[in-house]
């Protein structure tokens, strides 16, 4: 599983920016059998740096280590989300209203459901797991969340 409640592991993959390097990166995940959930990439000083989610953490960490990719391995809180509109504006308000400050955000898909996974790089991963949680728990159970709808 990559994730327990609202946390995940995240992979930062640096990359050549060049043609084909981003490509040959997935490829070696998806040939074993790794299936990306969700991913951001953007480049950096002349590098492309790759943030993503995995189905299979030890999978994907085992097959970077083979292809000899520089990457790093850190925690993020991640909610799990009906796919409408609002759910990332409700998500980034309830971490501001606890004074959460979001370094970074990204999107993906939940395997198996119709849900949205939105990523965040924060600054206190506990406290932002426990408020998407409880934020996912309230809108599984239709409960009105205190921020209004982005």
């Amino acid at each position: 599983m990559f994730c327990d409640m609202a946390k995940a592991k995240e992979y930062t993959v640096a990359i050549p920016d060049k043609p084909g390097a981003l490509g040959k990166c997935f490829l070696g995940l998806a040939e074993a059998e790794v299936s990306i959930l969700a991913f951001q990439s953007y480049v950096e000083d002349r590098e492309s740096l790759v943030r993503f989610l995995a189905d299979d953490t030890t999978a994907a960490r085992k097959t970077l280590a083979a292809m000899s990719m520089i990457f790093e391995e850190t925690d993020v809180a991640v909610a799990r989300l009906a796919n409408r509109p609002g759910a990332l504006g409700r998500a980034a308000a309830r971490l501001g209203e606890n004074q959460i400050n979001i370094d970074y955000s990204y999107l993906g898909i939940d395997p198996g459901s119709a849900k949205v996974l939105l990523v965040f790089g924060v600054d206190a991963l506990t406290k932002a797991s426990k408020v998407l949680d409880d934020l996912a728990t309230e809108e599984q159970a239709g409960v009105q969340t205190s921020a209004k709808p982005a």
